[in-house]
């Protein structure tokens, strides 16, 4: 049975006559732009509100034929899209669980920090116990991190006079009795 255009309420109460769309593409061309405002208006994220305003309009599409009124498209779609962002929120993962005792995490005690300041203070005054030249050198090397060709350049010696030289000073550190807690 062929419907006759009749006439509607424009929102500032003045009739106007009823066209039917012709096509589902020809409703979302010509409605879109106001069902997506009314998505924003569900979500907090404009394109969670996209993929909001595609899922009902994907309901929408597949009802098409059923909708016998299509001046109540804009109602059915906005009802889609209130019941479509409902089941969205009623799924979301929930990590949190009520439990009557607190599950109590292991945790490694670390280092006393007041053993690190002391042995911290032990090293550098073994370090400042050694001579001028091999000091420098185990500051650059383990304190600045620099390589043995870089603190060769440094201190302007060869690459075998640092090797030597630090690894006499880590024996002389070895040997020191204020570190021997420490191996």
């Amino acid at each position: 049975m062929p419907r006759t255009p009749s006439t509607v309420r424009t929102p500032y109460g003045s009739r106007a006559p009823y066209v039917p769309y012709p096509s589902f593409t020809s409703f979302v061309k010509a409605r879109g732009p106001v069902l997506l405002r009314a998505a924003r208006s569900l979500t907090a994220n404009p394109s969670d509100a996209e993929d909001l305003l595609q899922t009902a309009l994907t309901k929408t599409y597949v009802a098409w034929e059923r909708i016998e009124d299509h001046r109540a498209l804009d109602g059915y779609v906005r009802r889609a899209l209130l019941n479509t962002r409902t089941s969205q929120w009623r799924k979301r993962k929930v990590d949190e669980f009520a439990c009557d005792e607190l599950p109590e995490q292991e945790t490694v005690p670390g280092p006393d920090p007041a053993e690190r300041q002391s042995l911290h203070d032990a090293m550098w005054r073994a370090v400042l116990k050694l001579p001028d030249r091999q000091r420098a050198m185990v500051v650059l090397r383990y304190y600045e991190d620099l390589s043995e060709a870089q603190t060769a350049e440094v201190l302007g010696v060869s690459i075998g006079t640092v090797k030597s030289a630090v690894s006499r000073a880590l024996g002389k550190l070895r040997q020191d009795p204020e570190l021997t807690p420490v191996r």
